[in-house]
């Protein structure tokens, strides 16, 4: 699939659930996008301890920017956290991939960078690490991990 179809399927479940952004990929979407355009660009909205103690994807680093939607430790929102994505994606055209473990951080990190003239921006359904199982583990239902996209471990 092209990017142009990605992004239009994407912008289709945006309409369809009313987002406040462009839309929604899912991970498998997110990594053909990435492969297919580099004019794309994965935003990791995790913090850097989720990134160093659980993992992070393993793509070009050309595509990939860590901008923390929170602080560790304490969860308190990164302040700075706007500046920093202007820093990661001046160009507020760039088609941005929204990334965080199960996929509500980056709904608000896609929201509001949308509400702050980013024009593109999507979330990545699911996130990094999934749902929780039955057992409350992570990265067995759903995520960039369980469908074995590339990623490198703690």
């Amino acid at each position: 699939m092209s990017t142009t179809d990605h992004l239009q399927t994407a912008r289709q479940r945006g309409q369809e659930q009313a987002l406040d952004y462009a839309g929604a990929v899912t991970p498998q979407e997110a990594f053909e996008l990435l492969q297919n355009d580099s004019g794309v660009l994965l935003v990791d909205v995790r913090t850097n301890a989720e990134r160093d103690w659980v993992g992070r994807v393993n793509i070009n680093p050309t595509q990939h920017q860590a901008v923390q939607w929170s602080l560790y430790p304490g969860g308190v929102p990164n302040p700075d956290f706007l500046a920093q994505l202007q820093a990661a994606a001046p160009d507020k055209t760039t088609a941005l991939l929204f990334l965080c473990r199960s996929g509500v951080r980056s709904r608000h990190a896609a929201k509001l960078a949308t509400e702050n003239g980013y024009t593109n921006c999507f979330d990545i359904r699911q996130g990094f690490e999934g749902d929780k199982d039955t057992d409350g583990h992570r990265k067995t239902l759903g995520g960039w991990c369980q469908l074995g996209l590339p990623w490198l471990g703690a």
